[in-house]
C-alpha cells in the first residue's frame, strides 16, 4: 500500500514539474516576444526620425545614417500616410500597392497590429507611420501553439506507453495466476483421482463412480485451460462440428430443466485449426453467459453454419438483451451486469477465439426483452 502511495506521489510531482517546466517555457516565450516587439518599435521610431530628417533636409545635411536606417529595413512593412493617404510603401507586396482596395485593406490590417508613429516634420503638419510585425514576429507568435501541440503530442505518447505497459503487465499477471491456479489445483486433484482408484475397489454404486471420473476429467479439463493462458496453444485439424457437439451435450447435461437446449449443424465433418481445450472453454463461456441473461430460465440455441470458407457459431438466448452501444464494451475485461462476477468471461473469449485462433467474435443482434445472439467465425480448413 505504501509503494503505491509512493508511486502515485511521485506521478504527481513528476506531472506538476512538467507543468511548472511548461509554464516556464511559455512564458520566457511570451517575455521575449514582448522584447522584441519593443525592440521592433524603437526601429520604428529611428526610421520615423530618419524620414523626418530627410523631409527637413538641406544643402550641408548629412544623409547618410538616414539612409542607412532606410536601408536596414528589409523586414517590416511600413505604409506612410498624410491627411489619410497613402505616400510611401516599403516592404509591401507591389501587387497590393498598385491595388487600391487591397492597399487601403492591407492598412487597415496594420492598424490593428501596432499604434501608429506620429511624424510632426514641420510645426502643424504630420505623417503617420503605420508597421506591421516583422516575417520572424509573425512566426514567434505561433512558436507557443506549436509547442503546446508537441507537448500535447508527447503527452498522449506517454498515456499510450503507460496504458499499453499497465495492461501488459496485468496480462503477465493474470497470465500468473491463472498457471499458479493450474498448479494448485493440480494436487488435490491427483488426490482425488485416487481416492476413485480406490472407490472402485470398494462395493459402490457404478453409477456414482461414473460421475465422479466425469467430475474429475472437467477437472482436469479447466487445470489445462488455465495453465494455458499466456502460454502459445497447440492448433489441430479438428472437426469442429463434433468438438462443439461435445461441449454443448456436457453444458446440457449440467443445467437446469429449465433452459431448453437446442443444437443445429450440418451432418458432415468440418475441419478447423483448433485447440480443442481452450475451444470447449469458447462454448462454454457463451452458454453460460446466455444463461446468466435468461436468469437460469429460457431456450437457449447453438447452431453452427458452414458458408464457404467460413464456419459460424450462433449462440441464441431469450434473456434482457443488450443495448447496442454496448455491443463492443461487453468484451472489455471488468464489464459486467451480474451482482456477482469479474466480467472476464467475455474477454477471455474474445482473447481465445481472435488471438489464439484468429477468428472473429461479436454481438450478432440483439433486442431488448427478446434475447441475443453472440456469433463466432472460423477459417475452415482446406485438407489436401
Amino acid at each position: 500500500m505504501q509503494f503505491s502511495e509512493s508511486r502515485n506521489t511521485t506521478r504527481w510531482i513528476i506531472i506538476f514539474v512538467s507543468f511548472f517546466i511548461v509554464s516556464l517555457i511559455l512564458w520566457n516565450t511570451y517575455t521575449f516576444f514582448q522584447i522584441f516587439k519593443q525592440e521592433e518599435r524603437l526601429k520604428m521610431n529611428l526610421w520615423a526620425n530618419a524620414q523626418k530628417t530627410l523631409i527637413n533636409a538641406g544643402e550641408n545635411t548629412d544623409l547618410e545614417l538616414p539612409l542607412e536606417i532606410f536601408k536596414n529595413n528589409t523586414s517590416i512593412p511600413i505604409i506612410l500616410t498624410e491627411n489619410d493617404s497613402i505616400i510611401n510603401t516599403v516592404n509591401i507586396d507591389e501587387e497590393i500597392v498598385a491595388n487600391y482596395k487591397k492597399a487601403v485593406s492591407f492598412l487597415k490590417g496594420l492598424k490593428r497590429e501596432n499604434d501608429p508613429i506620429v511624424i510632426e516634420y514641420v510645426p502643424g503638419k504630420f505623417q503617420k507611420l503605420y508597421y506591421g510585425d516583422s516575417a520572424l514576429l509573425n512566426k514567434l507568435k505561433y512558436y507557443p501553439i506549436a509547442l503546446l501541440l508537441i507537448i500535447v503530442l508527447f503527452a498522449g505518447l506517454v498515456y499510450n506507453f503507460y496504458k499499453s505497459t499497465k495492461m501488459a503487465t496485468q496480462n503477465k499477471l493474470w497470465a500468473g495466476m491463472a498457471k499458479e491456479t493450474a498448479h494448485q489445483i493440480g494436487t488435490p486433484l491427483s488426490s482425488l483421482i485416487g481416492w476413485v482408484e480406490i472407490l472402485k475397489t470398494e462395493e459402490v454404486d457404478k453409477t456414482t463412480i461414473m460421475e465422479m471420473e466425469r467430475d474429475i476429467d472437467r477437472l482436469q479439463t479447466i487445470t489445462e485451460r488455465f495453465s494455458k493462458i499466456g502460454s502459445e496453444p497447440i492448433l489441430e485439424n479438428k472437426d469442429i462440428i463434433e468438438e462443439t457437439r461435445i461441449s454443448y451435450h456436457y453444458l446440457q447435461s449440467r443445467f437446469s430443466k429449465q433452459v431448453e437446449f437446442t443444437f443445429t449443424g450440418p451432418e458432415a465433418p468440418v475441419i478447423v485449426l483448433l485447440n480443442p481445450t481452450l475451444h470447449s472453454w469458447t462454448i462454454e463461456n457463451l452458454v453460460k453467459n446466455a444463461i446468466d441473461a435468461m436468469k437460469g430460465k429460457g431456450k437457449l440455441n447453438l447452431e453452427v453454419l458452414h458458408e464457404g470458407g467460413l464456419v459460424k457459431i450462433n449462440v441464441s438466448d431469450t434473456g434482457n438483451g443488450i443495448p447496442k452501444s454496448q455491443f463492443n464494451s461487453v468484451f472489455e475485461p471488468g464489464f459486467t451486469t451480474k451482482k456477482r462476477g469479474w466480467g472476464l468471461g467475455l474477454s477471455l473469449t474474445k482473447r481465445i477465439v481472435e488471438e489464439y485462433h484468429k477468428g472473429t467474435i461479436k454481438v450478432l443482434q440483439s433486442e431488448i426483452g427478446k434475447g441475443t445472439t453472440m456469433q463466432v467465425s472460423f477459417k475452415v480448413t482446406e485438407l489436401i
